[in-house]
């Protein structure tokens, strides 16, 4: 939550991810970055798997657990397969951009090489109101 609420802070939606091993050490940590680095692909988990990798010094993260506050989208969850992410841990659902429950449920489709084990995290509620308390103050704006 404290990299999703950093994002915020900047201005960027606040998405936060974090990578764990198996072992529990910290592997990657992020919020969203899209804005402030001018990259459409700066989300919280494609960065958090970006400084995982060069922590394990391996584009396979096989073993290590995800935690996200939003639901992932298509690119996100495509890429969380590439890397053989062992368990996604989810905060809150999206509806509208998600891609793991919702649209296009990449995780279920017949081409989708890597599945992770997904489960629905312990901060749903607390997720959505961060995004709801953000995206409410910028309709203020």
């Amino acid at each position: 939550m404290a990299s999703a609420r950093s994002a915020a802070e900047g201005g960027e939606a606040p998405i936060g991810a974090v990578i764990v091993s198996a072992e529990g050490a910290l592997l990657g940590e992020a919020g969203n970055a899209p804005i402030g680095t001018h990259d459409p692909t700066a989300h919280a988990e494609i960065l958090a798997m970006r400084a995982a990798g060069a922590a394990v010094g391996n584009y396979r993260l096989t073993g290590a657990a995800l935690f996200v506050t939003l639901e992932p989208c298509a690119m996100c969850a495509g890429a969380i397969s590439h890397a053989r992410i062992a368990r996604l841990v989810i905060g809150a659902s999206d509806p509208k951009g998600g891609a793991v429950w919702h649209g296009p449920k990449f995780f279920g489709q017949s081409t989708c090489h890597w599945r992770p084990d997904v489960v629905q995290g312990p901060y749903a509620e607390e997720s959505s109101e961060l995004l709801r308390a953000f995206f409410r103050e910028r309709r203020k704006s």
